[in-house]
């Protein structure tokens, strides 16, 4: 017979989602509190609901941990979780190292004291697994839909989106400026933290969908943004930032001044850079770090080349900066010495120096690296800000600065920096990277989409005010690269609506679990498998790729440690502890559906709800 269908504290998506699972005789669900009886309901677990591309984490990561469980071999279950993964986002190997990994943030196990799954470093494994098997990217149908879809920029955004439209059967073109697909992947992030060959890799899996790419276009100079529309029944907007922005101040037209997002581009396009022997760089965002990191190593690069010290001249070095340690306070901390060692040694060839406006704890760029940082020899300067250049000939001898202090905070929630009277310094020069922000270059009929910061709007569903035209990445703000991936899908889903008369609205996520719906003490404590790192003398002496990828089984012991949130993990504890002996199991079934409730044994009395570690068991009333 028909049932109503309630729940307690669950969205009505959240419900029909879960029924999927079900055939109509085993839900019960309604609100109050005699004589409930157990459903299962699947709810969204905080990983997935805190990460921007929307992958299911929990799917792959329980996959994995209940391989033997379900009888499936190691390969099957690392295939699935590539496929899981690329569902959502195409770039599991790239994203795996440069992503911040918000998810992470938003993991229940945070409140234990092991700590968050290690959620990054899966997934970087699962990408790395992808491109050592050449797994294949899925297309959703083989139909061909007749009409033609235009990406401008082949960035994170632009990527997703043709991705994502390809497989739906669309024939897709990438416009790309650049001589290579990538947009800020390639040109901004340097192979030290992205190897081109793993960029490459995956960029291929989405060509071989059959996605055209045309490099070396500029819209406006190649071709007409007019002409675009006119060929193509949908475009997509994925530009990205790639001008850096200018301080404003005198003498930032000095030839030795560029932004970071140049300097960059430059060094990843494989452009000879003379930087001098002292570095300053301006700001503390991501760029800005990257800047500094990729300039220790120029230096590095340039010195080996100008002088070919020998075996004997690089001794006599690593003598002397181990006599200045020795001299000094003794360090018990391993990563302090590292970092008093490398300062030593670099400051024996160059310097590379931050100029930051802020404090440590405001820094916007990634912290662990603003940590290797540090430790490979940069020197931040906290609480100053540039107000201009001295110069000499054209070029700047030395940058002019103020010392702040933190006030109330700004519009960003955080304090803002105030100058302190009477404070100002200099410091001299070689180059300057100043790494404060970039935005787009709306050019070549592009600009009637400009709003008045210089920036592209989109509502929800990454449409534009333009009929047809659809927008993502950061063309339309800055933000992560995993961000923009997200908003690439949903316009491709968007787009696909537009192009087949249909509506598209973001579904709902539902509430994610909580900390408290867990029993967190169920959980025995396992420490996070960390990546590995190659040494710091190595890591500072070239762009080889300093983290390491783990091993098969610390990643099989990394998905042990997923708590399963709001979805069954085959713990049997409700089983076990059911006084009717009314649940059963049946590892037929899909999985989250393997427990099941015979509820006319059934008596309500809550002992399974409160066994479940994960939060998967609600409480309904009965018949």
């Amino acid at each position: 017979m028909e049932r109503t269908i309630y729940a307690d504290g669950l969205s009505r998506d959240e419900v029909e989602d879960s029924l999927k699972l079900f055939d109509a005789h085993d839900i019960v669900v309604r609100n109050g509190r005699s004589w409930k009886c157990p459903v299962y309901v699947q709810r969204t677990p905080p990983c997935r609901d805190a990460c921007p591309s929307s992958e299911d984490i929990r799917g792959y990561l329980t996959n994995i941990a209940q391989a033997d469980y379900f009888g499936k071999g190691m390969e099957q279950v690392l295939d699935e979780a590539w496929h899981t993964i690329t569902d959502k986002n195409p770039l599991p190997a790239v994203h795996g190292r440069i992503c911040p990994h918000p998810c992470e943030t938003g993991c229940n196990r945070k409140h234990k004291e092991d700590g968050a799954v290690a959620i990054n470093n899966m997934e970087r494994f699962i990408g790395d697994h992808g491109l050592k098997r050449n797994l294949q990217l899925k297309r959703i149908s083989d139909e061909a839909k007749g009409k033609k879809v235009a990406v401008i920029g082949s960035g994170p955004s632009g990527l997703s989106a043709a991705y994502q439209m390809a497989r739906r059967g669309y024939q897709v073109t990438m416009f790309e400026s650049f001589e290579k697909a990538g947009g800020m992947l390639r040109y901004g992030i340097p192979n030290y933290r992205l190897p081109e060959a793993v960029l490459d890799g995956e960029i291929q899996k989405i060509l071989d969908l059959g996605v055209e790419l045309k490099c070396n276009t500029k819209i406006g100079v190649d071709i007409s943004f007019e002409k675009i529309r006119e060929d193509y029944d949908a475009v997509y907007l994925a530009m990205g930032a790639h001008k850096g922005a200018n301080m404003g101040v005198d003498g930032e037209d000095s030839a030795n001044v560029f932004t970071a997002a140049s300097f960059l581009n430059r060094v990843n396009s494989g452009a000879q850079v003379d930087i001098g022997r002292r570095v300053v760089v301006v700001g503390g965002g991501d760029s800005a770090v990257d800047a500094a990191r990729v300039s220790l190593r120029m230096h590095q690069l340039m010195e080996d080349e100008k002088h070919h010290l020998d075996a004997n001249d690089e001794a006599k070095i690593e003598a002397a900066v181990e006599e200045e340690i020795a001299t000094e306070e003794t360090v018990s901390n391993k990563a302090m010495v590292d970092a008093a060692r490398a300062s030593k040694r670099k400051s024996k060839y160059s310097e590379v120096i931050m100029l930051y406006r802020r404090t440590r704890e405001e820094m916007p760029a990634i912290s662990h690296d603003v940590d290797d940082a540090l430790t490979e020899g940069v020197r931040i300067e906290y609480l100053v800000a540039p107000v201009g250049f001295e110069t000499d000939g054209g070029r700047a001898t030395a940058i002019k600065c103020i010392r702040m202090a933190l006030g109330e905070p700004d519009k960003s929630g955080r304090r803002r920096p105030v100058p302190i009277e009477g404070s100002e310094f200099s410091v001299a020069v070689d180059t300057v990277l100043v790494g404060i922000g970039q935005t787009p270059d709306l050019a070549g009929g592009l600009e009637a989409l400009a709003n008045k910061w210089g920036w592209v709007d989109a509502n929800n569903v990454q449409a534009t005010s333009q009929q047809g035209i659809f927008a993502g990445g950061d063309v339309l703000g800055l933000g992560i690269s995993t961000k923009a991936v997200g908003q690439g899908r949903i316009a491709a889903r968007a787009m696909d609506a537009y192009l087949t008369g249909k509506e598209y609205r973001k579904p709902n996520m539902g509430t994610p679990v909580k900390v408290t719906d867990l029993r967190l003490d169920y959980y025995k404590p396992a420490a996070r498998n960390e990546e590995g790192q190659i040494d710091l003398d190595d890591a500072i002496t070239g762009f080889g790729e300093i983290k390491q990828t783990i091993s098969t089984q610390q990643a099989i012991n990394e998905a042990s440690r997923c708590l399963s949130c709001g979805l069954c993990n085959v713990c049997d504890q409700c089983r076990v502890y059911c006084p009717q002996e009314t649940i059963h199991r049946d590892k037929k079934r899909p999985k989250g559906t393997v427990m099941f409730t015979d509820y006319t044994g059934c008596t309500g009395c809550h002992v399974c709800f409160e066994a479940c570690p994960t939060g998967y068991i609600q409480m309904g009333m009965g018949f």
